[in-house]
């Protein structure tokens, strides 16, 4: 005969522990503390500051889904996992195709255009 769980036993399950919080908080702290040292430092310009922040950026996001969300770690399946992909889809088509339009109507409206100099 199986076991039901009871809610508590539910949400310990589902939760990390105080350790992993403590570890996900911290890193994150350390990730914002780089990234605004990058950025006010003045070390790294240009090109390279961006890419080093949406580096930053991506490895924080990381972080945060792992020790906050705990994505992944459900047990299967993995339904929340699969409508967090999917909304990553979603929007990653609607940057990408925003983009599109945006580079679109710059070639069509801004190719007319004379560049003058004064």
């Amino acid at each position: 005969m199986e076991h039901e769980l009871s809610l508590k036993e539910i949400k310990k399950e589902w939760h990390g522990s105080y350790k992993s919080y403590a570890i996900g908080f911290i890193a994150s702290l350390l990730l914002t503390g780089a990234s605004f040292y990058l950025a006010t430092s003045g070390h790294l310009v240009g090109s390279t500051l961006v890419y080093a922040l949406v580096g930053l950026a991506l490895f924080q996001a990381i972080i945060q889904l792992l020790f906050f969300l705990h994505v992944g770690q459900e047990p299967k399946p993995q339904w929340e996992t699969l409508v967090f992909l999917f909304m990553v889809l979603v929007l990653f088509i609607i940057v990408i195709g925003s983009l599109w339009i945006m580079k679109d109507l710059d070639d069509r409206v801004m190719s007319n255009m004379e560049m003058t100099h004064d």
